[in-house]
């Protein structure tokens, strides 16, 4: 064979505009899209109901494998499919990312305090689990700001409250008078339904939760509300030292000792 007759390399096709457009923006924005359904989404915290676990301004990391799928995993809750595929039971003691049962859409973060079939009461600020006081410790005074129309901080009492499973976690209570004629600290019975969970803030004199009834607050949340797990902090954000466009205090403004802090 001669030199002239060595075949030469076969030339690549260009590739288009289209494919161009697919494999810059597209591709990504299907990876991304596919993470925050199927693996983690993030959340920030808008109010003081999680206090001190959680602040406002926090952006929690919400595992959405933990508890499988349902139809509210999948952004804007289409109505493709019903319950629960690759379910699995959540702990008590966890914090939870779930829809409102109220209207299905609104995004609500809690501590799980009760499971299915559990009778749940609140005595003299005291939670009771199937007729046991849950352990609480007196841990100390503190100081608790709370954001929003007029910025005001109140003084209240901090304990380690220690669920019937061994998990422990801080909750803010004190004696404050009953809200909108409602008493918080003493309550009825609540037993939970097969299917559903019964959820409480840790900033128990400021969250309205499962203590309240569906049409004024939480009431029970079925299974299928549940969009999963909040396991970290990244990164936490304090509107009160910097808003948003003052560009050169952002470094201030973000709680760098809560970077990635895990939530228990």
């Amino acid at each position: 064979m001669s030199l002239s007759e060595v075949p030469s390399k076969t030339k690549k096709p260009a590739r288009g505009w289209l494919h161009e457009i697919v494999s810059t923006i597209v591709y990504p924005l299907a990876l991304v899209l596919g993470v925050y359904t199927l693996l983690f989404q993030p959340f920030r915290i808008p109010s003081g109901s999680m206090i001190d676990t959680l602040l406002i301004g926090d952006f929690v990391w919400v595992s959405k494998f933990s508890y499988g799928y349902s139809k509210h995993s999948i952004p804007f809750s289409p109505d493709v499919f019903d319950g629960r595929i690759w379910g699995a039971e959540p702990t008590r003691g966890d914090v939870v990312v779930f829809k409102l049962p109220r209207d299905n859409s609104t995004d609500y973060i809690k501590r799980l305090i009760g499971l299915p079939g559990d009778k749940v009461q609140v005595i003299r600020g005291v939670l009771h689990i199937n007729g046991q006081p849950v352990k609480m410790e007196y841990v100390g005074e503190v100081d608790v700001t709370s954001e929003g129309s007029g910025n005001y901080t109140r003084h209240t009492n901090k304990y380690l409250e220690t669920l019937p499973n061994g998990v422990s976690h801080y909750i803010l209570q004190d004696d404050r008078p009953p809200r909108e004629g409602f008493d918080a600290q003493n309550t009825d019975v609540y037993v939970v339904p097969a299917g559903h969970y019964f959820f409480m803030g840790d900033n128990r004199d400021n969250s309205t939760d499962s203590r309240w009834p569906i049409e004024s607050g939480v009431g029970f949340v079925p299974y299928e509300n549940l969009v999963g797990r909040a396991d970290r902090i990244f990164p936490s954000w304090d509107s009160q030292k910097a808003d948003w466009w003052e560009v050169w205090e952002w470094p201030f403004a973000v709680r760098w000792d809560r970077l990635l802090q895990p939530i228990d």
